[in-house]
């Protein structure tokens, strides 16, 4: 197939990657010329185990290029997937203008295609969205009905990053929300070799599914955490008793998410839980749990910051702060909002993440790093003994292995507070600290 896929975000570039492998010939579109540019110089947009490597070889081979012409990509494809981004605004509520924007210019290009064109949206909206914005706009510029001169699908994903091309080619299903069946089996095409079960609803159920899931893994999170403080206070290790829950799995579902640690960030669980509740307000619908939620989570940020402050030490070290290993992603991540409170409180602050060192250099959330928080890049450190070195208090803030060995040294002088239970084994020094174990 032909297809385009808008937004070079990590959804969409590895999207583009994934489909470009499957045999596809992808054209990525965005706004941003550094990533069209990386795009088609062979290098990812973004930080992703064997995104590099796949990006590389797909442009080599010809299958995938990019470019910021919307009107070029829906002339030479048949499908468009959009997957640009709709962050939260202050009051919880979506973003959608870049969902609004790019269905304007997609309907525009529709307008000059004989050809039908369907276009599926894999951006994350709450239901209705497809209905009262991307329908309207789609048919506004283009001048054509949709399910009658083109069509229309959602189709949202479920990608972990750390693991996302895992993800793509073994999801727990395969979600198609159409109300055309003729453009839902068309597009089911596209996912015909990834072994999967398929599941074909309405719009507004596959917008509503991906809330569901996306609400119910920041409850579970916070529901860990919650236990595993409990624990913490009583003597009770918290994961040997979340090892006993888990092997429940006909009640209690999935252990992914169901281990004690830190609060839940990225792009996806705090974003989805606030517009989610939002709309439930506007609903007049009371939901305590999903709020309770949120507040949970920053009561679990509260947490870290109060132990490092009840160490006494001044010299502060962290080591990670990307939302989660092996990512450069660094929207929402709960370590950094810890870091900007002990800023903020005067401590003396050295951090080491090589993933977001890399993405400051190439360019793939340059514009974040220097737009919204330049006060933490200019306090990165090379390396991790440059770190250990300077600080009397260490905080692990996500699971990289180089990060290891620093836990198993701490010792009376030196605190490591653990956010992640980064060994399996438990440590028994006075040094170390886990955040709720």
């Amino acid at each position: 197939m032909r297809i385009s896929v808008f937004g070079l975000g990590y959804v969409g570039a590895v999207s583009a990657a994934c489909l470009a492998a499957e045999g596809h010939d992808v054209i990525g579109v965005d706004v941003n010329p550094t990533k069209v540019a990386l795009i088609n110089e062979g290098r990812s947009p973004i930080v992703e185990e064997g995104i590099a490597e796949l990006t590389a070889k797909m442009v080599a081979e010809g299958r995938l290029r990019a470019t910021a012409d919307t009107d070029e990509a829906v002339a030479d494809t048949d499908i468009s997937l959009v997957c640009v981004g709709t962050p939260s605004n202050d009051n919880g509520s979506l973003k959608l203008d870049y969902v609004e924007r790019v269905s304007e210019q997609i309907g525009s290009a529709i307008a000059e295609k004989s050809d039908r064109h369907l276009v599926v949206m894999r951006s994350t909206m709450l239901p209705g969205t497809i209905e009262s914005l991307v329908k309207p706009a789609l048919e506004r510029t283009s001048g054509k009905l949709a399910g009658t001169d083109f069509d229309l699908c959602v189709n949202p994903e479920f990608l972990r990053e750390g693991s996302s091309i895992k993800d793509f080619y073994a999801p727990p299903f395969t979600l198609i929300g159409s109300d055309q069946p003729e453009a839902a089996e068309r597009l089911a095409e596209m996912y015909k070799n990834i072994d999967a079960p398929l599941h074909l609803t309405s719009v507004k159920a596959a917008e509503m599914v991906k809330y569901a899931c996306n609400c119910f893994h920041g409850l579970k999170v916070a529901f860990a955490n919650e236990i595993g403080n409990i624990c913490k206070e009583s003597g009770i290790d918290s994961h040997e008793v979340m090892e006993v829950f888990v092997k429940d799995t006909k009640l209690n579902l999935s252990p992914y998410y169901l281990k004690p640690g830190f609060a839940f960030g990225g792009s996806c669980l705090p974003k989805d839980l606030r517009a989610l509740t939002y709309k439930a307000r506007q609903l007049d619908v009371p939901v305590p749990v999903l709020e309770a939620t949120l507040e949970s989570n920053l009561l679990q940020i509260e947490r870290a910051v109060n132990m490092i402050v009840r160490t006494g030490k001044k010299s502060i070290g962290f080591l990670g702060f990307a939302f989660k290993a092996g990512t450069d992603d660094l929207r929402e991540s709960p370590v950094v909002s810890v870091i900007e409170r002990m800023i903020g409180k005067g401590y003396d602050v050295r951090l080491y993440d090589k993933e977001v060192s890399l993405a400051r250099l190439v360019g793939a959330n340059k514009e974040y790093i220097e737009q919204e928080i330049p006060h933490i890049s200019r306090l990165m450190a090379e390396t991790v003994a440059e770190v250990v070195e300077h600080s009397q208090v260490i905080v692990i803030g996500n699971k990289s292995d180089e990060f290891k060995t620093v836990a198993r040294a701490a010792d009376g002088d030196r605190v490591v507070i653990d956010l992640v239970r980064i060994l399996d084994e438990n440590i028994s020094s006075d040094g170390y600290r886990g955040i709720c174990w």
